[in-house]
């Protein structure tokens, strides 16, 4: 018998991983990921939602309000209503402080600019339609602030 001798070679190393199928975690990283976008995306059009409504209800009711000095009148009684929802003292207000309130500290123009004419705009005779138009503006603004706002 003759005897051969086997050439020894080197060791090899496995080929790298490929990329795909990517390994449990990853899926679960993934899928992690994707559950927080959904919530996020479900919590962004709830609130879009709940806005709409609050604009659709104001807008609505100062639809069938009659002249310029009825608009101003609902405008304040919407505010009244969302202010007592924030803060069941807050409807109580009058004069100043309820302007005070309304600009709530972050200066909406309320105290000294077109939301003055909230104050007794409703029982006036007569008012601008632009006056009328920029208090409902503001009102508008406030009043979905208000109703957003948890209590």
């Amino acid at each position: 018998m003759i005897a051969t001798t086997l050439p020894l070679r080197d060791v090899h190393l496995p080929a790298a991983p490929g990329w795909w199928p990517p390994a449990p975690g990853w899926w679960l990283l993934l899928a992690g990921a994707l559950l927080v976008v959904l919530v996020i995306a479900a919590v962004r059009l709830h609130r879009r939602r709940r806005c709409r409504r609050w604009e659709s209800l104001f807008d609505g009711a100062l639809a069938a309000a009659g002249g310029a000095a009825a608009r101003v009148g609902m405008a304040s009684e919407l505010l009244r209503r969302a202010a007592r929802r924030r803060d069941p003292q807050a409807a109580l207000l009058q004069g100043e402080a309820w302007l005070r309130f309304l600009d709530g500290g972050q200066g909406h123009d309320f105290g000294a600019g077109d939301g003055r004419v909230l104050l007794d705009g409703g029982f006036r005779r007569e008012i601008d339609d632009a006056q009328a138009a920029r208090a409902c503006a503001l009102a508008r603004g406030r009043f979905i602030a208000l109703m957003e706002r948890r209590r």
